[in-house]
Order: C-alpha cells, then structure tokens, then sequence
C-alpha cells in the first residue's frame, strides 16, 4: 500500500506544479501563487502535524531550527518561479526533483559511516547518470530557449533543493540519534521530534514570500493568482498527507523504493504536461537517463535484493 500511496502524493504534487505554471500564464507571477500557496500550506503542516497527532508541545530551539529551513525552501522557490516564467516547465521541475539523487553525497561528507550513510558504487552511477540527462537535456531546451537566465535560475534552485533535502535529513539524524556528538547541534529526543517542525519551515517560507511579494508586485493579488494560489496549496497539502500516510504504512521493502519513486512520477507527469499543454520539445532519452540514475542512486539495493 505504501507504494500506491506515495504515487497518489507524486500526482497532487505535479498538479500543484502545473497550478504554479497555470497562474504564470494567466497574467501573474510565481510570487503572488507562492506567497498564498505557502500560507495555506502552513496552515495544512498544522493540521497534519501538532493536531493530527494531537501533540502540541513547542520546542523553541526546534522551532528556530525549521524556520532556518524555511528560509531555504523560500529561496529556493523564489528561483523555480523565476526559472518557470523564463523557460520550458516541464524540464524546470525535471531538473529541480532530479536533484533527489545528490544529498546522500554532502550527507556521506559531513556525517559518514557512523549515521549510516554509505556513499557505494550504485549511488555514484546514479548520480552521474543524473547529471549527464540533465545536461543533456538542457543542451537541447537552451538551444531553442537561448535563455542564459533560465539556466542560472534551475542550476540555484536545484542547489537550494539539494541543500534542503539535507536539511530534512539532518533533522532525521536529530531524531534517531539523540545527544549523539558529530551532529554540529545537540537537541534531546523531545525537541527533535517536536510536531511544530514542518509548520515552522513553512510559517518563513510563507513569510519571506510575502515580504517578497509586497516589495516587488505592490499590488493586490490577481483573482487567477488567488485561485490557482489555493489550488496549488490544497494539492501540495494532500500530496504532503499521502506521503506521510505511505512512509507510516510501507514495509521496510516499500520503504527503500517510495521515495525514488516519488520522484520519477513527478519528473514523468510534469513532462507529460509540459509537452501535451505547452507543446514542450521534452528530450524524453535524456529524461530516461535522469529517471535511470535516480532508481539506480537512490533505491535501497541491500533491502530490496535481500
């Protein structure tokens, strides 16, 4: 059932892309939808988390500790909003979840063995198989695009998404290994798994997007920006509900492919869209060979063979 599952959150999650790019078209900007989308996504993080599991204990320093990744994610989104008014969708988001497949590289770095992270042969090929599709794809969208901007906007987010997986994943660590030395911070067992997390990492985002919004557009949102803001937020909260649901309910065998895929049915689904909407020329070889490094580099093969 995990599996299922986690393929119904990577739908709503390339629904709630297409929202964005829809709101673009419509006459708007990304940083109307993002503000609105982001503000309803806090709200939802509230409801899946603190009442969902009826834990509402607050930890500032786990507070403090998710509006850091906040201003990540906010970063980040601002570049994907740019990069989708400036050049083709389909290929953005391609590029921005195929970076799904490079944390485990910084995770090996700065925590290694002792936190079970392994850098092997499979995660290698992943990774370069990874990086040739991208480049190879996006050889051929600069030269219909011929968008320099376009370029510089995907290569920033797909950092800042790289640096926020790790991020997640840092706090993770905080989780399974309590007061462990190595982590660069301390936090007990209370605090790292304190539901006010996620909420938090939105509540910046969100706000920064607001801050944003009013400094650069000084008008008040568009109806379809509005429209397709709530949209977006509603189909990245279920798709967000369902993920949760699949990583609670998946066995251990799920569990090592939910994941990788998760990310290949968003880079496939926001392809199809790109090209049957947007009439996008989608190098679907080079996308074959990102979809092939993230299974390769990212599903658990000792669980999986074993």
């Amino acid at each position: 059932m995990g599996i299922q599952l986690m393929v119904i959150a990577s739908l709503f999650i390339a629904a709630a892309n297409y929202c964005m790019r829809r709101s673009i078209d419509a006459g708007g900007s990304s940083k109307a939808f993002l503000m609105i989308q982001l503000s309803l996504i806090f709200l939802i993080a509230i409801l899946l988390n603190p009442v969902r599991t009826g834990d509402y204990s607050w930890s500032p320093c786990m507070a403090a500790f998710g509006l850091a990744g906040g201003v990540v994610l906010a970063v980040m989104l601002i570049l994907l909003g740019k990069a989708l008014e400036l050049g083709p969708p389909g290929l953005t988001f391609a590029a921005l979840n195929a970076s799904t497949v490079m944390p485990v590289i910084l995770m090996v770095i700065f925590f290694g063995s002792p936190f079970g992270y392994l850098y092997t042969l499979t995660n290698g090929l992943g990774s370069l198989l990874v990086i040739v599709g991208l480049f190879w794809a996006a050889a051929n969208a600069m030269k219909s695009e011929k968008n320099m901007r376009w370029t510089s906007c995907v290569i920033g987010a797909f950092v800042l998404h790289v640096l926020f997986l790790v991020f997640m994943q840092w706090r993770a660590l905080f989780i399974h290994f309590p007061g462990e030395n190595g982590l660069f911070l301390s936090f007990d067992m209370d605090d790292a798994k304190s539901q006010w997390f996620m909420p938090m990492v939105y509540c910046a985002a969100a706000l920064i997007q607001g801050v944003f919004y009013v400094s650069t557009q000084k008008r008040a949102p568009l109806r379809s920006e509005v429209i397709y803001g709530i949209l977006g937020g509603i189909t990245n909260g279920l798709g967000t509900f369902f993920m949760i649901w699949a990583t609670e309910v998946s066995t251990s065998l799920e569990h090592a492919m939910i994941f990788p895929i998760f990310a290949v049915t968003i880079i496939l689904c926001c392809n199809i869209w790109g090209q049957w909407l947007y009439k996008e020329k989608v190098n679907w070889l080079a996308n074959s060979c990102c979809l092939l490094g993230i299974l390769v580099g990212t599903l658990d093969w000792s669980v999986i063979i074993g």
